[in-house]
């Protein structure tokens, strides 16, 4: 059921706070020998902000929990190593920035995506 968008065609609408996402970024590491490979690597979290709407400076902010401990991220939407945006499910919430999630420790009621 997870819904997949380029992210050259992000639309304003399709992004929200309250959805847990798995955003797609290509990576460049070099190996042993010196020569730069490229991957794929996937963050998946809940979007806590949605900033300047669908302006070339646009942003999701995706904050995660890994080991016991809260990391947020900043992906600029316009991005050219972003590859695509998987959304997982959507949380009933009623503000448009989460912030207070940083010290909530309670779930959020998730709701049927259309």
């Amino acid at each position: 059921m997870a819904k997949e968008i380029a992210a050259k065609k992000i639309e304003n609408k399709d992004l929200k706070p309250g959805m847990t996402v798995r955003v797609y970024q290509k990576i460049k590491e070099l190996n042993a020998k010196g020569e730069e490979k490229e991957r794929v690597q996937y963050y998946e979290g809940m979007i806590i902000a949605r900033k300047h709407g669908n302006e070339t400076g646009g942003t999701i902010t995706v904050r995660k929990i890994s080991d016991g401990v809260g990391v947020e991220k900043i992906f600029p939407l316009n991005l050219p190593s972003l590859t695509k945006i998987e959304i997982k499910k959507q949380a009933k919430v009623r503000r448009s920035k989460l912030y207070f999630l940083r010290d909530y420790n309670k779930k959020l009621k998730e709701v049927k995506i259309a």
